[in-house]
């Protein structure tokens, strides 16, 4: 299944402002990076967010997030959100903005 090229059109709307950002085909859909690590995407009908551990169990319990398993055993720290849990581009970019956030604080690649 390809993936949902308006959920892409919408993550690149925000973050093609921002710096350092750049994208790759991965997953069978398009992952973000900042500074070559990644921290966000598409994977089909979802979006995928790199959030950190706690941040990860905490949006868990949000409705239409589950966690990012796409070979049967799930990417710690990171979650899938279901488009109903972005409907406004403001959820989108509060969304984005804690991956980005959580990607800043690691160390450089």
């Amino acid at each position: 299944m390809a993936y949902n090229e308006q959920i892409e059109a919408r993550i690149t709307k925000i973050v093609s402002r921002w710096k350092s950002i750049e994208a790759k085909n991965m997953f069978g859909g398009v992952c973000h990076l900042l500074h070559g690590i990644m921290f966000c995407g598409v994977h089909k009908n979802f979006l995928i967010l790199r959030l950190g551990h706690q941040r990860a169990f905490q949006a868990l319990k949000e409705p239409y997030v589950k966690s990012f398993d796409i070979t049967g055993k799930p990417m710690k720290g990171w979650v899938m959100v279901e488009e109903k849990g972005f409907k406004s581009d403001e959820k989108l970019r509060e969304w984005l903005h804690q991956a980005r956030d959580f990607v800043r604080a690691l160390p450089s690649k």
